[in-house]
């Protein structure tokens, strides 16, 4: 908890400043030492105890993006909420950079947690948490571990342990599949061990060819132009390092979200190529669940992927809002 960050104050974010919400940085530490960077957003005039949402995601981006985004939405809404970098990435510490962890990253949402928990304008029995695209599938993992959140969204959700060992829609699911990429890795980590330096693995492909498929230049659209680039994200940039995702190939998550008691709303676009996780992800959460009631599948018509990172039309906040007041009653 040494490691001293460096926090931008001016506004640098994706999205226009709301005049309803008082912002500010803030800092926070998991239980591994590492200092965690945060917006904080928080209703102007309010003065009781509040309801609290910790956002993160999606994977590869940084909190001035989709995830600062959905918090100062919800802050409009009544709500106390953090947008937070994870672990190694944006404003937050770490070393090596652009590394990921299910564990770790799944610590973040709980460190979040702790740190609302103990805010004196917090309620701490009314915390929830929102993950986007990758941290979708971290907040529902934080969900099945961490008792004191009483509600969780995921948002056009992935499961990075199943992509990173199955391949896009498994079709790399085979024992050989994996272990070429398990040999190709370790590979890498002897020449990063010698060079001294970790490999980039690159980020959204730019310049795009005109035969990309069609989630490529989704992900393009909006990493790659005005819409959502930021200098700090790794998706619009030099992307994570090239061994970054490798504990995920045999770390999978999720392995008893069918033990989640507390309310999760999971939300998909219906055209979105990574629909797929969201609807086995819930289907696997209520098999055998006698807590299925407060759970819930919401998907929107004709909505993709990176829709639910920015489309205020699209995104429904109404009916998270909903959601979060419900669950946190």
């Amino acid at each position: 908890m040494d490691e001293k960050l460096v926090l931008t104050e001016a506004w640098d974010k994706t999205f226009p400043e709301s005049k309803n919400v008082n912002h500010r940085k803030i800092t926070f530490h998991n239980r591994y030492g590492i200092p965690l960077a945060a917006d904080l957003y928080k209703p102007k005039n309010a003065e009781e105890k509040l309801a609290a949402i910790a956002v993160c995601g999606p994977f590869g981006a940084v909190k001035e993006q989709a995830a600062g985004l959905y918090a100062q939405a919800m802050a409009e809404r009544g709500f106390l909420t953090i947008a937070f970098d994870p672990s190694f990435t944006g404003e937050s510490g770490g070393q090596p950079r652009y590394m990921a962890s299910p564990d770790i990253n799944t610590e973040d949402f709980q460190a979040a947690v702790d740190y609302l928990s103990l805010r004196e304008d917090v309620d701490p029995d009314k915390i929830g948490i929102i993950g986007i695209c990758g941290w979708g599938g971290m907040a529902l993992n934080a969900a099945a571990l961490d008792t004191r959140i009483k509600a969780t969204v995921a948002s056009t959700m992935y499961d990075m342990a199943r992509v990173n060992a199955r391949g896009y829609f498994d079709a790399e699911d085979s024992e050989e599949a994996r272990y070429a990429k398990k040999r190709s890795m370790n590979a890498q980590r002897l020449e990063d061990y010698k060079n001294g330096s970790y490999a980039l693995g690159g980020g959204v492909v730019d310049t795009l060819p005109e035969d990309a498929p069609f989630f490529v230049k989704d992900y393009y659209d909006y990493y790659k132009t005005n819409r959502g680039y930021h200098p700090r994200s790794l998706n619009s940039n030099g992307g994570w390092n090239v061994i970054g995702c490798m504990s995920f190939l045999n770390q999978p998550i999720l392995r008893y979200s069918n033990e989640i008691r507390s309310a999760v709303l999971v939300i998909h676009g219906e055209k979105a190529h990574s629909c797929y996780f969201s609807r086995d992800a819930f289907a696997d959460m209520v098999k055998g669940n006698p807590y299925a009631g407060n759970k819930e599948l919401f998907i929107i018509p004709g909505a993709v992927h990176t829709d639910l990172y920015d489309k205020m039309d699209v995104i429904p906040f109404d009916k998270m809002t909903e959601f979060f007041q419900k669950a946190m009653q």
